[in-house]
């Protein structure tokens, strides 16, 4: 018998709530018929959906929650409203208390990243949590971190973010080895930022059994696909994914313009027809939907707020293959390599030493 993957979903999230959240989780179940669901929100708002969708109903418990975190508060205000009661903490708390295998919000990123690491706290040895990003590539797909956690990350959290994305690309991309680039001005080692030059020198010199450093990446590397995974800060990580999905709606936009401004570009757009849908498929952000909270005791998964149904099951398909190829021992056993292969020196001495 398959085992059934449980996800805890805060029903209430993102900007049209149970609607979205229904919608993906029936094409989800369509998909993984294993998976079962715990869903968390206002009785008046979820209930009266759910009787749309009976697949879901089947596969679903559901709790009300009087307290709804909106889009708009402050993580501090979420906080203070919303611990205990809110259906986005107790999605949180199914996980801390092993009754599901995944949390999943489309709701208000940063009261998430707060109940997240209040609620389920972060690993051993991990001081900030990241938020890691499917990108699409030339290759296939990358993870890239951090896309809006950790802003102004230094030398050590880079370390950690390398160690839990190489485990995510383990766990998510089913690769053996993951190759490992820091994001940086220029692959110079002369270049960039303090923090990052000192992160880099610790990866060369580390021997990791379950990751390969290739040393630094610019920003055209990452749609390229040259490492299975991208390492940077949230300031930077963010604006890089906010520049891409900005780009791509873009191109989306010139294409459909030019191809129905005259009669010979709709008459090409029907013999291209095939291969304009192979590349609307691609840019579509819907097919890499759902973003990784890492380094936290728990998978937690970020459905992008504006999603839709489809967006949405996709999300879910991420977090169904976290916990199905039991990303938590692969983190925990690279975490453990990382302090044994040594980092003996630590961030300190390399600073004393000089990395110029």
């Amino acid at each position: 018998m398959v085992q059934a993957i449980r996800i805890a979903i805060d029903a209430m999230g993102g900007d049209n709530g149970p609607a979205t959240v229904l919608a993906g989780a029936d094409i989800a179940l369509v998909r993984r018929p294993e998976l079962r669901y715990q869903l968390f929100g206002e009785e008046r708002a979820v209930v009266p959906l759910l009787e749309s969708y009976p697949r879901v109903k089947a596969a679903s418990t559901f709790t009300h929650c009087d307290v709804t975190v909106q889009m708009d508060d402050k993580p501090s205000q979420a906080l203070r409203k919303g611990r205990w009661k809110s259906s986005m903490w107790r999605a949180l708390d199914a996980v801390k208390k092993g009754e599901a295998d995944v949390a999943l919000s489309a709701g208000n990123t940063g009261a998430l990243m707060a109940m997240s690491k209040f609620c389920l706290r972060t690993m051993a040895g991990i001081e900030r949590p990241a938020l890691a990003a499917i990108w699409p590539t030339l290759r296939g797909e990358s993870v890239v971190l951090d896309v809006g956690a950790t802003i102004n990350a230094d030398a050590q959290q880079l370390i950690d973010f390398a160690m839990m994305g190489g485990a995510m690309a383990r766990a998510l991309l089913d690769i053996e080895k993951p190759t490992v680039g820091l994001l940086n001005i220029g692959v110079e080692e002369m270049k960039g930022l303090e923090e990052v030059r000192v992160a880099g020198q610790l990866l060369r010199e580390a021997d990791l059994k379950h990751l390969k450093y290739m040393g630094f990446v610019e920003g055209d590397d990452i749609g390229k696909g040259t490492v299975d995974v991208v390492v940077t800060e949230a300031f930077a990580g963010n604006i890089a994914l906010k520049t891409a999905e900005g780009t791509a709606r873009q191109i989306s936009t010139h294409l459909r313009d030019a191809m129905s401004r005259t009669l010979m570009g709709k008459i090409g757009y029907i013999f291209a027809k095939g291969a304009f849908q192979q590349l609307r498929q691609k840019l579509d952000p819907r097919a890499s939907n759902g973003a990784v909270l890492l380094g936290l005791n728990g998978v937690v998964i970020k459905s992008h707020g504006g999603t839709d149904g489809v967006g949405f099951a996709n999300a879910i398909e991420v977090g169904y293959s976290m916990a199905k190829n039991d990303f938590l021992s692969k983190i925990n056993q690279d975490l453990s390599d990382y302090h044994r292969a040594g980092f003996a020196r630590g961030v300190a001495a390399i600073v004393d030493e000089g990395v110029m």
